[in-house]
């Protein structure tokens, strides 16, 4: 990366610390700066070690992994595709996802292992779905997208009707889940996705390189020893994979993949592929999101793809705009 880069990763990074203290300390009982400095030193009592450890942490640390993970992988299809509107939400691989945890929540009362292979295996299948539905002696960027948006209508209808015939119970959750949310996450749920997220990121960190030669164009990787087709295979896996998992725990979290990319782009001077920026623009985006959701519309939280939602339409609306106003 870039001075320019690193600066700006560097004042991502102390904001995203900055949410991730308002985040732990800020609540219907307040935790000041010393009972956190006690914490630190084991000497807090029971309530705040509650409270803090168990109850406010896991959603602050997995906000911030998930955020990470959903910028990372729209940036990977952004830059697969060649097109700002190629994250996972707009293609229907994040609905996929879900679609896979409705049916394991609501036909087969799985727990939370057996929902994150569920999402894992239905954002594959979408994704093979879109794939296969697009390709015509390749894969051209338009047609994937289309597909991408039809597969993810009837995803939706699909998953509008396991709902429908869920149980009270299980329809509620799901309800809720839909519009995806941070609210109950606790340490015990979190192993099977931390695991899938760190792989994947680590995954993306090794086709790193294969993937910024791929935005040279085909030809130019090719003739640089990249397999392409192969490598483009890997890449569209590693995000379905991020994507998917991230919302066998928190829902369809829309619009952070779209946006989180885009603003990496900017602040790192137009260079495609800064992974590194585009995770800590998730991070930072879903964090401040969540923090948002929890306590501007007091009494009341809200779920926090309530609020990505409303800044992806922003953001959408903006591009129409600025598109319009060139032509």
């Amino acid at each position: 990366m870039s001075r320019q880069a690193w600066l700006h990763a560097s004042w991502l990074l102390v904001a995203s610390l900055v949410l991730l203290f308002l985040g732990v300390t800020r609540g219907t009982l307040s935790i000041s700066a010393s009972e956190i400095w006690q914490l630190i030193h084991g000497e807090a009592a029971r309530n705040v070690q509650l409270i803090v450890l168990e109850w406010r942490l896991p959603r602050v640390l997995m906000a911030l992994l998930i955020g990470a993970a959903l910028g990372v992988s729209g940036a990977i299809f952004q830059s697969l595709l060649r097109n700002p509107l190629g994250s996972p939400d707009i293609l229907g691989f994040n609905t996929g996802a879900y679609s896979g945890v409705l049916i394991a929540l609501v036909l087969f009362q799985q727990d939370i292992q057996g929902m994150t292979l569920a999402a894992l295996i239905g954002g594959v299948i979408t994704a093979a779905v879109v794939y296969l539905f697009a390709w015509r002696r390749g894969v051209e960027t338009f047609r994937l997208i289309i597909v991408g948006i039809s597969v993810r209508a009837l995803l939706m209808a699909l998953n509008s009707w396991l709902i429908i015939s869920a149980s009270l119970e299980s329809a509620l959750s799901a309800g809720l889940w839909s519009a995806g949310s941070l609210n109950g996450i606790t340490w015990a749920k979190t192993p099977p996705v931390i695991v899938a997220l760190l792989l994947a990121l680590l995954a993306t960190a090794l086709l790193s390189r294969r993937m910024r030669l791929l935005e040279m164009g085909d030809d130019t990787a090719t003739a640089l020893g990249v397999p392409v087709e192969r490598s483009r295979l890997w890449l569209m896996l590693v995000g379905v994979v991020l994507t998917a998992a991230s919302t066998a725990l928190a829902g369809p979290i829309s619009f952070v993949a779209l946006l989180a990319p885009q603003i990496a782009r900017r602040l790192g001077g137009g260079v495609r592929g800064a992974l590194p920026l585009a995770a800590l623009c998730g991070a930072l985006l879903l964090l401040a999101a969540d923090y948002a959701a929890q306590h501007l519309f007091l009494p009341y939280q809200l779920p926090v793809g309530v609020i990505t939602v409303s800044l992806g339409g922003l953001y959408l609306i903006f591009l129409l705009v600025r598109e319009a106003r060139r032509q």
